[in-house]
């Protein structure tokens, strides 16, 4: 078995010494690079790295760059989803984000997680769990997520959050670890009574 079917089993596997998927980090850090140093008036120069890069992006997505990922084609994007500066999608698992989302500053998704034995770790040894984040989810500025975890439709993660365990839907979380506040209910409307 390959050490990329170890990765796609969910298998602990070598990330660091393998051929293979060194090669394929690197074809994608090329289109990053290409992606994060084009003039952003060179619309479709950008346009055109992001597609070879991220090929499961969606309709309408938007992307500021710095932007940062393993792989790109472990990253599931929804259409009409804004991605903020700096995020980095670390998708040795796959990365699903859903429709409408915003994902704010500095965002970071880790799939990979590293043995607790120095020895191991040392070896180059990792293992990736998906992250999955419903649509109309809102993640505010420095938020990381990490390996495993689900944040269900039309929740808020407050900004600074580590979310460490799942978020259920519609509700706003915050804090490290991340933890639910409340349900976000029709109160929470901006509207007034009368323009509704």
């Amino acid at each position: 078995m390959t050490e990329r079917e170890k990765l796609k089993k969910g298998l602990w596997y070598d990330a660091n010494y393998d051929e293979e998927l060194l090669k394929e980090r690197e074809n994608a850090e090329a289109l990053y690079f290409e992606f994060n140093y084009t003039n952003p008036k060179q619309k479709r120069k950008r346009q055109e790295a992001l597609a070879k890069l991220l090929p499961k992006m969606g309709n309408q997505v938007e992307i500021l760059s710095p932007f940062y990922t393993d792989y790109g084609y472990n990253c599931v994007i929804g259409d009409e989803t804004f991605i903020n500066h700096g995020a980095y999608l670390m998708d040795g698992a796959t990365i699903t984000i859903g429709k409408h989302c915003f994902i704010g500053p500095d965002c970071g998704m880790y799939t990979a997680a590293h043995p607790l034995l120095a020895k191991e770790r040392n070896q180059g040894f990792e293992q990736a769990s998906p992250i999955t984040v419903g649509d109309n989810v809102w993640i505010g500025a420095s938020v990381t997520i990490l390996p495993g975890v689900t944040i269900g439709k039309n929740s808020v993660i407050g900004a600074g959050s580590v979310v460490t365990k799942d978020i259920p839907s519609d509700v706003i979380a915050i804090g490290n670890p991340c933890r639910v506040l409340r349900k976000i209910t029709e109160k929470d409307s901006v509207l007034k009574t009368e323009e509704r």
